[in-house]
């Protein structure tokens, strides 16, 4: 029985064909802790932020700052992506990530941190997230080297690493505040910003064979990404499908507060438990991926997760049972990984080299960008109707428009094949 466990767990890491590069080991090691100190970070400041204001709005606005940059610049990141060393880049946006969380962490050791610090210097943050993000993504296919097929298992440990530091981090944080206090959160993150960046000057990078010229013509770039997102019928469906998953689930998020202690008659503690059970369901969905490499499976995942994640939205609102609620927000977590990772990896399989840059900034801006609409919108429904009925309606929204798209894209399929037919068979 022992022999056959480690068999099989011998034979799931020789699966694991990302690891067999260099470039991505070092990636995974330095990104893995990374990830952590951005958890622990996020944890420390909204914390810092209530405790000088105890004020529900300048948490929401701090939360925007972060991520509205990421909609409004990663379009135009995109196109220095395909321009610039990819390597060289990410190396000076980790530095000035590090610069940004070592400041952030004297001021509060001082004890002169104020908001106005907080704010601005999530404004920076997010700038760079928007810089970070889509570079970070297309330079995934460089550390494994084009292997395509490695490249739908990198993008799956990618998700796994996210979504356990999405468990760890907050743990460690809430650790550290009450041991050392806020600004060594802060100090922790700068060093693993620092540990990222040493990960990075470690890789040996062959020169890209992409000629790139000194000067960008940033606005034609763009439009010539967007064109070449809209004559490709599957890029604009998996990216429109993206962006109303991810505005659609900013609500689980936003709400969970009041699910917590309004709803299912708890404290924190119960909140904690809804978060780790929706990390919980990613890492289940992610580690699924891991091991699957079939494109025509992703494709049928990407058209029933975002169904999937409107109906446990739906049901997470109807519920008044904490174990059922629980095992609704897990399959929410579920679905919004497996449907992100999905789209990451068929979007990386089928776009030209020269443009992956541009195209991963959109789906940066999908993912990312429509977040904070959607807690803004969410916040809103729920001020006049109540938690519940926002995050169904944000479900059902999620639910009808998956359901629309697919079929829009099923019948799309067929009247091809039907035209295929005929000109085979010689018909009209």
């Amino acid at each position: 029985m022992a022999f056959e466990k480690n068999n099989r767990i011998r034979n799931y890491f020789s699966e694991q064909r990302a690891l067999f590069y260099r470039n991505y080991r070092l990636f995974m090691v330095g990104q893995t802790l990374s990830l952590v100190g951005t958890w622990i970070q996020r944890m420390a400041m909204m914390w810092l932020v209530y405790k000088l204001t105890n004020s529900a709005v300048l948490l929401g606005v701090v939360g925007f700052c972060e991520q509205v940059p990421i909609f409004l610049i990663a379009p135009f990141a995109g196109v220095y992506a395909d321009r610039w060393d990819k390597h060289k880049a990410l190396c000076r946006i980790e530095a000035f990530a590090m610069g940004q969380a070592l400041l952030l962490g004297i001021l509060t050791l001082l004890g002169i941190v104020q908001i106005w610090h907080i704010i601005a210097l999530s404004l920076c943050l997010g700038i760079i997230n928007a810089f970070e993000v889509p570079m970070r993504q297309s330079f995934v296919v460089e550390m494994v080297e084009g292997d395509k097929v490695a490249l739908p298992n990198a993008i799956a440990l990618n998700s796994t690493v996210f979504n356990l530091s999405r468990l760890i981090g907050p743990a460690v944080a809430g650790i550290l505040i009450g041991a050392v206090g806020e600004g060594w959160c802060f100090m922790a993150n700068a060093l693993s910003y620092a540990i990222v960046l040493g990960s990075l000057l470690m890789m040996r990078i062959p020169k890209s064979v992409l000629e790139r010229s000194k000067e960008v013509d940033i606005v034609n770039k763009l439009k010539e990404g967007i064109q070449y997102v809209r004559k490709n019928a599957m890029m604009r469906s998996l990216l429109l499908l993206l962006a109303i998953v991810s505005f659609s689930n900013a609500s689980l998020r936003t709400l969970a507060p009041i699910f917590a202690k309004d709803i299912l008659k708890g404290d924190a503690h119960t909140l904690g438990f809804l978060m780790s059970a929706a990390g919980v369901g990613a890492i289940c969905g992610a580690l699924f991926l891991t091991k699957r490499k079939s494109i025509g499976l992703l494709k049928r995942i990407v058209s029933f997760t975002g169904i999937l994640l409107g109906t446990g939205m739906i049901c997470f609102a109807i519920s008044r049972s904490l174990p059922l609620s629980l095992l609704f927000i897990a399959i929410a977590g579920l679905s919004q990984m497996m449907h992100t990772a999905c789209t990451n990896t068929l979007l990386q399989l089928h776009v030209d080299d020269d443009k992956r840059g541009r195209v991963m900034s959109f789906y940066t801006v999908c993912l990312q960008g429509t977040m904070p609409f959607g807690s803004l919108l969410a916040g809103a429904i729920a001020g006049f109707v109540g938690g519940p009925w926002a995050v169904a309606c944000m479900g059902g929204f999620c639910l009808l428009s998956s359901l629309f798209i697919r079929e829009k894209n099923i019948h799309s399929r067929v009247k091809k094949a039907r035209q295929h037919q005929h000109e085979v068979s010689g018909f009209p």
